[in-house]
């Protein structure tokens, strides 16, 4: 009986509400996540081996791509009218325009900058209408079953992208381009155009939901909030440092290649298909409250890692120990949903939900940009020790602050 229960909760028949077609959804998000894959596992050695910047121009280059995020609550503001269908629509042909640039227009830093923007902002608008999208779409007390699916789909999604990453790079060598040359970049940015067209066509297909009439505030802040709202900004600065300094540890420290790279991504992509739906259902069986605590604590150690395997091993082993702390990273990042969970927990209403997540989202990325800025500097200046030093006291003070989030009785799904 106990065994007939799990299953159900693992379904997606039994997570999603049945009177949608949710497969579309599903499946747009796998397209999409392969060509957002392909463009992250590229990106720091695109920006390193052809634009040739420095730890401080990393700072400044991912400063201008994490504004949409921090603009984010004004930009789907004015969005507001349109369904998350639509908006998701308009998330994706934004990301087409930016491969556009990325495949046909020059290579100097600004450029780049420009449509790397661009490719951020349809990024960032599609992240909070797939978390909005499936939590609306899933059955009462399922939210974390269904944000785990829908990151298990994505996470299949980037694995192929991550995959075809160097496999391109063979094919693209047999034709006499090296990894290092712009025309083999170029190329896999067209071909994540391509493939961002095919997201774009299902998610043309999604059933526009039976929507509540959107009659309140385009911007919404509420007192009720304020710890998800402060959870996001300690967010903020975990995720910045993973997404950006992180692998750029690799790549400058190790000399890692991008189709090492794209492997490593790969991997960490497939253990997040099956680490994805856990946590997930971790969240609904033991509460979000845990999770949040759990998670923060670990990133200490992970962060310590991060800033001194280099004085504690020989280069060579230092190098495996940071790539194995990256992929433990990755499946600590999926923790996040439980700060999405809390929020649902909060609201009154689904639209209520989806404009407190765009503020979360905002909010976060304030943090993010300074993070990229002050990052870079201070790697430059006192070193990588410093930097994640600094990771790992904000991680703990995440943790001490979840610890005050009251919650009610859980009552643990058995």
């Amino acid at each position: 009986m106990l065994k007939s229960r799990k299953s159900k909760k693992i379904g997606i028949v039994d997570t999603f509400k049945s009177n949608y077609n949710v497969m579309p959804f599903l499946l747009s998000v796998v397209f999409f996540g392969i060509t957002n894959s392909i463009a992250r596992a590229i990106m720091n050695n695109y920006l390193a081996d052809i634009i040739k910047i420095s730890k401080i121009q990393l700072g400044v280059v991912e400063f201008f791509r994490e504004l949409p995020g921090l603009f984010l609550i004004f930009i789907l503001a004015y969005l507001y009218k349109q369904s998350d269908k639509k908006n998701y629509q308009t998330a994706i042909i934004i990301s087409i325009f930016g491969f556009l640039g990325l495949t046909f227009l020059g290579t100097n830093l600004w450029v780049v900058i420009i449509f790397l923007v661009m490719n951020s902002l349809g990024e960032h608008i599609s992240m909070q209408v797939r978390q909005s999208l499936s939590v609306e779409l899933s059955k009462p007390k399922m939210n974390g079953n269904a944000l785990g699916i829908m990151q298990g789909f994505r996470s299949f999604g980037s694995i192929l992208g991550f995959l075809l990453v160097p496999v391109i790079f063979l094919i693209m060598s047999h034709f006499g381009y090296g990894k290092d040359t712009a025309r083999s970049y170029k190329t896999i940015y067209f071909i994540a155009m391509i493939i961002a067209f095919a997201a774009y066509l299902f998610a043309s297909r999604i059933p526009e939901m039976n929507s509540e009439e959107k009659t309140g505030p385009k911007i919404y802040f509420h007192k009720k909030y304020s710890k998800y709202y402060i959870l996001s900004f300690f967010y903020g600065a975990r995720k910045q440092i993973f997404i950006t300094f992180a692998p750029f540890v690799l790549v400058l420290n190790y000399g890692a290649s991008a189709s090492f790279m794209a492997i490593l991504f790969a991997i960490t992509a497939g253990l997040s298909i099956i680490f994805a739906p856990v946590i997930g259902r971790l969240i609904d069986r033991v509460g979000y409250k845990n999770v949040m605590i759990g998670d923060t604590l670990i990133l200490i150690i992970v962060c310590f890692f991060y800033g001194f395997s280099h004085l504690i091993f020989s280069p060579h082993v230092a190098f495996y120990v940071v790539s194995l702390n990256y992929i433990l990273d990755s499946i600590l990042s999926l923790c996040s949903m439980a700060s999405l969970v809390y929020c649902k927990d909060l609201s009154a209403s689904q639209e209520e939900f989806g404009k407190t997540i765009t503020t979360g989202i905002s909010v976060n990325h304030l943090v993010s940009i300074i993070i990229a800025l002050v990052g870079g500097l201070i790697w430059q200046k006192a070193g990588i020790e410093v930097l994640f030093t600094i990771s790992a006291f904000l991680g703990l003070m995440n943790s001490i602050f979840a610890a005050t989030i009251k919650t009610e009785t859980f009552e643990a799904v058995k």
